[in-house]
């Protein structure tokens, strides 16, 4: 970040100011509580966690230095399971964002699906990205097309995988027009999140831990002498 983007040293101490007065702000809702999910105390945290964000953001970005504060993610957020002790039934929301990173290696797949199917419309279909897609998809399974993305030409973004237990299998067709409208998230029984922001985080950890074990040898060679 240049020197004239980045914030002054009041911006960061009104920063630390805010964080200050949510974790009064915080701690007062906790006191005053009136159940477990007591809505205050969720926007108390909720305002917390944005405030202690915006610091440490500030605070990098002016004096490149971090604070201890972890901002939850998406699943510590999830609030306590509300579900059946017992589930009959479950429910698996699967969502994978892919990229296409090789547009010529899925036509060519395609073409040869749409080749070996009497029953092809034409050429004409997967001859357009979109149309190679329909075609693929419509004749893989998705668990097929995410352990062979690389031969579509397609390249893995997120994924996120949630089961959520139900009481009795919805109707046939139910929820068909609209698969993840109705997502009762006190009804999460796991999930389970891939994403590459995860291995980064991973990364960083081995290489600090790499720089404090040479450190460590370092003054084991220094007393040594």
């Amino acid at each position: 970040m240049s020197d004239a983007a980045q914030p002054t040293a009041a911006e960061v101490r009104a920063a630390a100011e805010a964080v200050k007065t949510a974790l009064d702000r915080h701690l007062a809702a906790v006191e005053r509580r009136t159940g477990e999910d007591d809505p205050a105390v969720n926007e108390a945290f909720n305002e917390l966690a944005a405030a202690a964000e915006v610091y440490d953001e500030l605070l990098y970005d002016r004096y490149d230095e971090v604070t201890p504060f972890e901002i939850p993610g998406a699943e510590d957020s999830l609030p306590p399971y509300e579900g059946p002790e017992e589930p009959n039934a479950l429910s698996v929301l699967i969502r994978r964002d892919y990229a296409v990173a090789e547009p010529q290696r899925l036509l060519a797949q395609a073409q040869r699906v749409e080749a070996a199917d009497a029953e092809a419309v034409g050429a004409e279909v997967a001859s357009t990205v979109h149309g190679a897609l329909g075609i693929l998809f419509g004749e893989f399974e998705a668990d097929e097309i995410a352990s062979r993305h690389k031969e579509f030409g397609l390249e893995e973004g997120d994924s996120t995988l949630w089961v959520l237990a139900a009481d009795e299998p919805a109707e046939p067709g139910e929820w068909l027009e609209a698969p993840f409208d109705d997502t009762d998230a006190g009804r999460v029984v796991c999930r389970f999140d891939v994403s590459s922001v995860f291995d980064e985080i991973d990364d960083d950890t081995d290489d600090d831990l790499a720089d404090d074990i040479e450190d460590e040898e370092l003054e084991t060679l220094d007393a040594d002498r």
